[in-house]
């Protein structure tokens, strides 16, 4: 099983490889490159920073978001966003203006407004995951958050609480993304990852 851990050179790459590693997966390639995109069997998409910054990265890589497309929905091999690369799949940003995504869950990423001013925005630090219902991927847990911004839209499997309801992970299908840095988020992370390399939706 080959997995394409895509380098859009806005994520922290090696945390991810590394986690992804514990996890079990030993046949892993970092690459922008269509072709490897197509031949792999999963696909994990990390992002950090500003949602057009990372939008623009991934378009200058000729192809690359076609071949991300042609696999992960038109070939249906389990997809994973992790952090931007998750609000990447939706319709569109409005960091610093607006900026158009994949399109593949319908929906906007905003800016946070927590319900109190107690509540610090970015949203940094250990919370709860709450799965909106049964998800072969999803268990409840504490995961690590960092981000200013958050998905609205359809598709939402599980949220977290920050003065509010917040999305922390949309999928369908074979596509599931996740707000929260699984990298980062010591043994549930992993957990999340394992059950990932092993996921036949």
């Amino acid at each position: 099983m080959t997995l394409a851990l895509i380098d859009i050179q806005s994520g922290n790459l090696h945390s991810v490889e590394n986690a992804l590693r514990a996890a079990g997966c030993d046949d892993l390639l970092v690459t922008a490159d269509p072709d490897a995109v197509r031949r792999a069997d999963r696909i994990v998409l990390p992002g950090v920073g500003a949602f057009g910054a990372c939008a623009a990265n991934l378009r200058a890589a000729d192809g690359l978001e076609a071949a991300l497309a042609d696999a992960a929905l038109e070939r249906g091999r389990p997809f994973l966003g992790i952090c931007v690369g998750m609000q990447l799949m939706a319709d569109a940003g409005e960091e610093h203006g607006e900026h158009r995504g994949l399109g593949w869950i319908a929906g906007r990423v905003r800016r946070l407004e927590p319900g109190t001013m107690a509540a610090k925005v970015p949203h940094m630090g250990w919370n709860d995951v709450v799965p909106a219902g049964d998800h072969p991927l999803l268990e409840p847990g504490e995961a690590y958050f960092l981000h200013s911004y958050a998905f609205e839209g359809e598709g939402v499997l599980a949220t977290t609480d920050h003065a509010g309801p917040v999305t922390a992970a949309i999928g369908r299908d074979t596509l599931l993304g996740v707000q929260f840095h699984p990298e980062k988020s010591q043994r549930y992370g992993v957990a999340l990852l394992e059950r990932f390399l092993k996921w036949r939706p």
